[in-house]
């Protein structure tokens, strides 16, 4: 072991030594904030507010998180600035965040990550159920590395109560949903109860259950295109194909949770466990071949999970620090991939943990700051006809601090990760691979400040330096891939994928109105990207990982305006859109670069009745890869209302939705699927949530 790897797991176990931990709780570990200045973001690690941190965020939670709670994360969130998704059909959707996917986007449960194989293939689904969610935070830019150089793109963070951060008033606290959605026919709902015990005891139960049938769809099943190539054929198997339309074939799906957990907590200590079970069947759109000579696979997925997870925070009432926080999980994931008769073609298993320790400083004199260390395993065995890598290992082991200075109208930010990686494979004689292993030792930082030019505004420049080493995927792939129908071919030599970054930021707000704005732009050295070879091995396109220069530049913008008060109703109109554009040197357009999104809605609020109708157009995509075909436009009209039938302080709340009402046929470009499997038709949805 190099002195470097030494020094950095010696610091590791001194900071682990100091005490027991916990993670970011909003509610004990940040102390009191100002109600009226804006949403905290427990991700940050500061607890610190939107308008304070120096990149792109996005909270969502309350009758927001009602409004737009789907059954996976990647379309719960897809109307937040900067957030499309890969739209694998309706069961398995993984945020894209500034047109980022895959290993550069982490997806967490309360901070840490979802032990699953959905960053291996777009098929695969994120098992972290939204319907467990309090509130889901996006956190963009530089700060997201605090969570793993892998977060390149950014972090979602679903933050549950699955472990208790408080006791309850009641003897007996319940909350509950139950949501309907037509476009699937989808039957969900959800229950959690906490039961205090002696004071200082919290027992927790939750669970939740999802049913959905075929999706239905605003026409086609293929595009335009497509039609008319099936339309050709001599086969009539393949014409038949033209003709599909209004349901997307082999997309039902269901899915069940069952949690249970207990906490200790006091006015300084929070310690706490919860033991979790996820099963889901599920079925992945067909992506219909038009030749004859080939059969396209009907695959449904069975997915099964058992999570531990742990919390322990201690908040010193004197001295140096303000809180000492561990939080930690393991899992135990499999999935087969299940032919049209039920037979196993592919089992995928994962086992994986994580664990994160933070002391945060207590604030001196506008100073502020906390450092951390993180480890993280995951050991990935594939089985079966679909074997694309052999057996790997990763273990990562992280030190990270970010530390600001508050001074009134200037305020300042720095952050550090020290990251050694360690990535091996196991010898596979079906794969052609010997034993190998890989260590990289990465370092990214980033300064940056904001000023405040007038009252409620607030502007900001931050600089970075951030480099990754190769997932485990891009280093060792050498096989047939059904997920993304190609033949994948990884680089056992890849070097660390490096970047340097700027962003600047524009926030403001006041009475009635808020304004958040970023433009970022990034140049990246051995970029990680698969281009095709134009060879065809197992009846596949092979694709060959490749390192290359790259820049990614962008822009985010997202407002909201009180337009006028009539009695007791706020009418307010509000605003989103953004803009990504991703070139490789020499090669062209990255491919699956979301298209120009401009959202804009109109709401009128009152203590019980939210009312609001929406827009949304995405413009076509036609700067893309060689192997891509563009993608057509399209607008979408949403309307929602919010009701609280028994007053504000009932606990009843009722959400009718009408999603696509014009019933369009809408295609993401960040899909890997987007020409066999459109986005859903006209969705009325209702949704009821009781507490008590």
């Amino acid at each position: 072991m190099s002195r470097r790897v030494a020094l950095l797991c010696v610091s590791a176990l001194l900071i682990s030594a100091q005490a027991a931990l916990a993670q970011e709780a909003p509610d004990q570990s940040h102390g009191d904030h100002d109600e009226d200045s804006g949403e905290i973001v427990v991700t940050a690690l500061l607890g610190r507010n939107q308008a304070d941190l120096l990149a792109g965020t996005s909270v969502v939670s309350g009758e927001d998180l009602a409004r737009e709670l789907k059954p996976t994360i990647g379309e719960t969130l897809s109307h937040q600035p900067g957030v499309s998704a890969t739209s694998f059909g309706p069961n398995a959707s993984r945020p894209v965040l500034r047109g980022f996917q895959g290993e550069r986007v982490r997806v967490l449960a309360d901070g840490i990550g979802s032990f699953d194989v959905s960053n291996t293939s777009v098929d695969h689904a994120v098992v972290i159920n939204p319907l467990t969610a309090d509130r889901i935070e996006v956190l963009r830019g530089p700060s997201a590395l605090l969570f793993g150089s892998s977060a390149i793109g950014g972090v979602v963070n679903v933050v549950d109560s699955r472990i208790p951060r408080k006791v309850p008033d009641e003897a007996v606290h319940v909350d509950a949903l139950a949501t309907y959605g037509s476009a699937a026919n989808e039957r969900s709902g959800g229950a959690r109860v906490d039961v205090p015990v002696a004071d200082k005891f919290v027992l927790h139960l939750d669970s939740s259950y999802v049913k959905t049938g075929d999706l239905e769809i605003g026409g086609h099943v293929l595009t335009p295109a497509l039609r008319a190539q099936a339309a050709s054929s001599a086969d009539p198997a393949i014409v038949a194909l033209a003709d599909l339309k209004d349901r997307l074939p082999n997309s039902a799906g269901r899915t069940w949770e069952i949690a249970g957990g207990a906490a200790y907590i006091t006015s300084d200590v929070n310690l706490g466990f919860s033991v979790s079970r996820y099963d889901s069947l599920y079925g992945v759109p067909i992506r219909y071949s038009l030749d004859p000579a080939v059969t396209a696979e009907s695959v449904r997925l069975d997915v099964k999970q058992t999570r531990f997870d742990t919390r322990a925070e201690y908040n010193p009432t004197s001295g140096f620090l303000e809180g000492i926080r561990f939080r930690g999980g393991y899992a135990d994931y499999r999935h087969n991939e299940l032919a049209e008769d039920g037979t196993i073609n592919t089992t995928f298993n994962n086992t994986g943990g994580e664990a994160r320790l933070e002391l945060v400083q207590r604030e001196r004199n506008g100073w502020k700051g906390a450092i951390g260390s993180q480890y993280v395993l995951r050991k990935v065995n594939i089985i079966g006809a679909e074997k694309f890598l052999p057996a790997i290992k990763t273990q990562q082991y992280g030190l990270f601090t970010v530390q600001s200075l508050d001074l009134g109208a200037i305020r300042a930010e720095a952050g550090g990760r020290i990251e050694h990686s360690v990535v091996s494979a196991r010898a596979d004689a079906i794969l052609g691979n010997p034993d190998s292993r890989r260590s990289f030792t990465s370092y990214s930082g980033s300064l940056g400040a904001s000023a405040e030019f007038a009252h409620g505004w607030r502007l900001g420049l931050n600089s970075s330096y951030t480099e990754r080493a190769p997932a485990g995927e891009e280093l060792f792939a050498n096989g047939p891939h059904a997920g993304t129908q190609a033949f994948e071919i990884g680089n056992p030599g890849f070097a660390k994928e490096k970047s340097k970054g700027l962003e600047a930021t524009l926030h403001g707000s006041g009475d009635g109105y808020s304004l958040s704005a970023s433009l970022y732009y990034s140049w990246f050295k051995g970029f990680i990207y698969e281009t095709p070879t134009g060879v065809i091995q197992d009846g596949l396109p092979v694709f060959q990982s490749r390192q290359a220069g790259a820049h990614h530049y962008g822009a985010e913008i997202e407002a909201s305006v009180r337009v006028a008060t009539i009695g007791a109703v706020k009418l307010n109109i509000d605003g989103v859109g953004d803009f990504t554009r991703a070139t490789i040197r020499g090669g062209g357009p990255l491919p699956r670069i979301p298209a120009l999104r401009l959202l804009g809605g109109f709401e009128a609020q009152s203590d019980r009745i939210t009312g609001r109708v929406e827009v949304e157009w995405v413009g076509g995509q036609d700067r893309i890869a060689a192997f891509e075909t563009p993608t057509k436009g399209y607008t979408m009209v949403n309307g929602s209302l919010a009701i609280k039938p028994f007053g504000t302080d009932s606990g009843i709340d009722v959400t009718l939705s009408a999603n696509n009402i014009f019933d369009v046929v809408a295609r993401r470009h960040a899909s890997f699927l987007k020409d066999y499997a459109p986005l859903s038709g006209r969705d009325i949805r209702i949704g009821l949530r009781f507490a008590f």
